[in-house]
């Protein structure tokens, strides 16, 4: 059966009391007590004209309390050509009725109402993950104003650019950075880091999350609608509403379904006569009990509840998946492409050495010169040059005019009227500035698993700067665990070949590809496909965003651009690189659950299908068939949402 928090295609419509509170369970205890007081009448005092009429009246009582909203209802879709659960059941309870077997009627339609209400009861458990999220962000903020003073305020009404206090052990209300103080925040409602991430001046903070230790002061950077929070929801909330293949499927099927056990059903009261030398009464009542069977909720419910209960558990996870077919499609990946920089290692790179070329020249002067450069770009290898050199040379950053970034090359501007760049070494060579001593510097940088930047003019190479990053410390296991998976694990990477096979090593990957611009990272993409099939990509730059879209399914770290995070099928909020393979094991432990589901439904029906036939199965015995069959498949589904942290989910296949 169906419930009203579940929609359903229109062979199943739903009860409309389905979902409604406590108020509702006195009149149905009450119908199904009058429903057993018909049977026993009926069974103590056969023959009895005064006990049939007493019967007929409980019974018809019990069918008014029980839902005499479901029968007006079936009798408007029976008017308008619908076969939906109402029209079956009126159909049914009519039928019964007008046969004389006005006792299984009224237990028809009392069991049928509490079955809906257990269902709709057991079916909301899949969405009170999220729920939860929506709950985490508190409704109100202490916000300073303008006179200096702090008010607690609605949160929906703070602007971007206020400032905020958070005292210890609240809620932080909005996304922001920190202005004032030092604490250590729990984050897990969001990214689903377990421990406490410690927050300092200019650090991120994400509304939902919860202050530990000590006070801090935020400046608001996004509207209360805006916030990573209510991204995470809305985003949960549309996925949940777009039906997933499988789900698009079962619908059909459904569709298909019902009509086909009505018109078997018409057959069985027709012609079984004649066939089974059944008795018209007799036939007629098989017929009804092949409408009550026919019911295709536990279908219908088999595919929504998995997929809804997948989707939220990853977003506790810290995981954000876009929709019900990534989910079921992330099992059939054979390959994963990898960025390097903010995906496989820390994405905090550090300035290893200065080295000067040009010995005319003061080493500060050529270090304020590349300082200038790099600090006008957001690229994690530009601010490693900019913050090191400032450290240590103490210089200070002087104006860049005509200022331009080229992806997958470098960033070049016009610094005391004379033009210069901050080139990768593809960029160099491309340029001409090349030679066979500075490739001999520049090997010794790379083999030690550094990304080198080379500051030129017009004509020439004037230093060196050497950035190392550091491996993420969950890297190597995770591509350990895709691998286990039977997932190949491919490193794709701007920074030059040397450094990103010496990066795929320290990783455990055997297949790293260096010096590619973006176009070239989509052409990798392809030929990839072209040998593994279906393939993810997980990046966070925008250089990565034309092949997050061009994989099949796009994976963007969480603390990567906004334009990563939008290309992208799933975020993984923590930046965590084992999520992947937690994604791999919820998108196959959800498949697994999905067949079974199925198999189920179809399984129980057809099984009563059969006894139905053979005239072993009664009215009130297909309404628990029914029932029996829609909780099993709810509670099988559930299984996604009890497993307690995906890490524990063991491979489905």
């Amino acid at each position: 059966m169906c419930t009203a928090e579940h929609p359903a295609p229109a062979s199943c419509a739903c009860h409309a009391d389905a979902a409604t509170g406590g108020e509702h369970w006195g009149r149905w205890g009450s119908a199904l007590l009058l429903a057993l007081l018909a049977e026993a009448l009926d069974f103590a005092f056969p023959d009895s004209s005064v006990a049939r009429a007493v019967g007929m009246a409980l019974a018809l009582i019990s069918i008014v309390l029980a839902g005499f909203s479901v029968y007006l209802n079936g009798f408007a879709a029976l008017c308008k050509g619908r076969l939906n659960i109402n029209a079956l059941m009126t159909v049914a309870v009519t039928g019964a009725f007008l046969i004389g077997e006005w006792p299984e009627a009224a237990m028809v339609m009392a069991l049928f109402a509490i079955a809906e209400a257990i269902e709709a009861r057991a079916a909301a458990r899949a969405r009170s993950a999220l729920a939860a999220l929506i709950a985490l962000a508190p409704e109100e903020a202490e916000v300073q104003q303008e006179d200096g003073s702090w008010k607690r305020v609605a949160v929906r009404t703070v602007t971007v650019g206020a400032f905020a206090r958070v005292r210890p052990g609240e809620r932080i209300p909005l996304d922001g950075v920190v202005s004032v103080g030092k604490s250590a925040v729990d984050q897990s409602p969001i990214t689903g880091e377990s421990l406490p991430v410690d927050k300092a001046l200019g650090d991120t903070l994400y509304a939902g999350s919860i202050n530990r230790d000590a006070a801090l002061e935020l400046r608001v950077t996004a509207l209360a609608t805006e916030s990573v929070l209510a991204r995470i929801v809305r985003t949960v909330e549309t996925a949940q509403s777009a039906r997933a293949p499988m789900q698009r499927f079962v619908d059909r099927f459904a569709a298909f379904y019902t009509p086909t056990v009505f018109a078997l059903a018409v057959l069985v009261a027709a012609l079984t006569p004649w066939w089974m030398d059944w008795s018209a009464l007799e036939a007629i009542y098989r017929a009804l009990v092949l409408l009550v069977i026919a019911c295709p909720c536990a279908l219908v419910l088999s595919t929504p509840v998995t997929i809804i209960s997948g989707l939220t558990v990853a977003a506790r996870r810290g995981i954000l998946i876009k929709g019900g077919v990534y989910l079921e499609n992330a099992r059939k990946i054979k390959a994963i492409a990898l960025d390097k920089t903010g995906t496989l290692t820390q994405g905090k790179p550090r300035l290893t050495a200065f080295d000067t070329l040009d010995v005319d020249r003061d080493p500060a002067l050529l270090a304020r010169l590349a300082q200038s450069l790099a600090a006008r770009s957001d690229h994690p290898v530009s601010q490693a040059i900019a913050a090191g050199l400032v450290a240590e040379f103490s210089i200070e950053t002087t104006g860049v005019a005509d200022f331009s970034a080229l992806p997958g090359r470098g960033v070049e501007g016009r610094v005391d009227d004379l033009r210069y760049a901050l080139a990768n070494h593809r960029w160099i060579e491309e340029r001409g500035q090349c030679s066979e001593a500075l490739e001999a510097r520049l090997k010794t940088h790379e083999e030690a698993g550094c990304s080198v930047t080379l500051l030129t003019d017009a004509t020439r190479v004037l230093a060196i700067c050497a950035v190392a990053d550091t491996l993420k410390p969950s890297s190597a296991a995770a591509v350990a665990e895709l691998t286990r998976l039977g997932v190949t694990p491919v490193l794709l990477s701007g920074d030059n070949a040397t450094t990103a096979r010496a990066i795929g090593c320290q990783a455990g990957i055997s297949e790293a590809y260096g010096n590619l611009l973006p176009e070239d990272k989509l052409a990798a993409i392809d030929e990839l496909k072209t040998r593994f099939g279906v393939i993810g990509m997980a990046g966070d730059g925008i250089n990565d965003a034309p092949a997050l879209v061009r994989a099949d399914i796009g994976f963007a770290m969480g603390a990567g651009t906004h334009i990563a995070m939008e290309a992208a099928d799933i975020v993984v909020m923590n930046d965590d690189l084992a999520r992947l393979p937690e994604t791999l094991r919820l998108s196959r432990r959800a498949h697994v659950i999905l067949w079974q589901n199925i198999a189920l439904a179809l399984g129980i029906k057809l099984a009563f299908l059969l006894a139905a036939l053979l005239g072993h199965a009664t009215l009130w015995m297909a309404i628990f068939a029914d029932m029996g069959a829609s909780l099993l498949v709810i509670g099988n589904a559930l299984r996604v949402c009890r497993a307690a942290g995906m890490t524990t989910i063991k491979d489905a296949g």
